[in-house]
This record gives structure tokens, sequence and C-alpha cells, in this order.
């Protein structure tokens, strides 16, 4: 895993463990003196960038994260413990040898990480994603779960433990912004935009 400061990044394409040739490291972030390093676990969907898009974002904003994510590569966490342990013969045993060996980094990098971001795509249902954040929130993690608004009802229990419910990598990166640094962008309903104090009153007007 690596360190900020040093070589920051995370793996393109087939990606992290990738057999289609050596992977690529992107800068991300520099930590500003004195501010801790956070880990941000990526968990959920594969098949968009979108782990490239909030790598790009953390990198604008010079946010001190360190990313970590599941091996995206379909093909080898589908084959890695019959590659390194032999084939089986059926393919149930062949699924249980290898989800137990990616276990071993993703156990690992959910327990050591700050902060978990959970992608759900509208393609394909990632049963593994809510597994995560199952895992995550029993952990005591803050989940941010980040999917399109239609799939909302079918989330409904997975956001419910959710700390925030993005719906673009955007939403995600100022909410890690905001969290480490306290900034705030401009207000996603524009110029509409009435702060709580005007539009809904004071929370304890007789203190």
């Amino acid at each position: 895993m690596l360190a900020l400061g040093t070589a920051v990044g995370v793996r393109r394409g087939a990606g992290l463990l990738g057999r289609t040739g050596a992977s690529q490291l992107r800068p991300l972030a520099t930590a500003a003196a004195g501010m801790r390093t956070w880990r941000v676990y990526l968990s959920g969907e594969i098949h968009t960038d979108w782990r490239e898009q909030l790598a790009a974002g953390v990198h604008a904003r010079q946010l001190p994260i360190e990313l970590t994510a599941p091996n995206p590569s379909h093909a080898d966490s589908d084959d890695c413990a019959a590659i390194i342990l032999g084939m089986e013969e059926r393919r149930p045993n062949w699924d249980a040898i290898g989800a137990r060996m990616n276990a071993i980094r993703t156990r690992t990098l959910l327990a050591e990480a700050d902060v978990v971001v959970v992608r759900f795509g509208d393609k394909y249902r990632q049963w593994n994603a809510a597994y995560e954040a199952g895992i995550a929130s029993a952990l005591g993690k803050p989940v941010i779960t980040l999917h399109p608004p239609e799939l909302g009802h079918m989330l409904k229990e997975v956001d419910a433990g959710a700390l925030a419910v993005c719906e673009d990598v955007q939403q995600v990166v100022q909410t890690l912004d905001y969290a480490i640094t306290g900034r705030l962008p401009p207000p996603r309903d524009g110029r509409a935009f009435v702060p709580i104090a005007d539009r809904l009153g004071k929370g304890n007007p007789t203190p």
C-alpha cells in the first residue's frame, strides 16, 4: 500500500493486479503540513472509471487522502486462487477459494480505512458492494454511498446506514473535502439556496 508524500495513486485499467501488464500510477495529493492522512477505501462496481474520476478530484483539491480498493480486474479476482492453488472441478469450489483469497485484501483494507465509499452502478447488481457496506457499518466505519437516484428505493436499507448518500463523484469529493478541511462548495441549488435559519427558522430560539 502506497503512502502519501511518495508515489501515491490508483492503478488504472485491469489495474491493481492486472495480468495485462505493469500497473501505472497517477499522483494524487500531498498531505498538507500537520494534517493527518485519511485512508479512503473505494468499494463497488468495476465497470466504469469512477475511481479515476474520484482520484482526479482528490488530486485537484490536494486532499491528504490515500485511496485503496479491491482488485478491479474481474478475471483476476475470479481466477486468483485457481492460478495459485490449482483448479477446481466444480464452479462453487472455484468461486469459494477465489472469494476467500480476495478477502485477504478487502478485509485488511476495510479494517484500516477511515472512510468507506461504496459505489453501486445501474448495470449489474453488486452484491459484494452491499456486503462490504455491511462490514464497514459493523466495524463502525463512516460509509458514503454513491449511486444513481433511481436505485434509491432498492438501496434504502444500505443508504440508511450511510452518513452521506451521493449521486455523483463530485459530491463524494466535496463531502470528503468538507470532512477533512471544512471547505464547502457553492450550493448545489445555486441562487435558490436559503440557509436553514432563514428558511425554517432558528433551531433553538430560546436558549
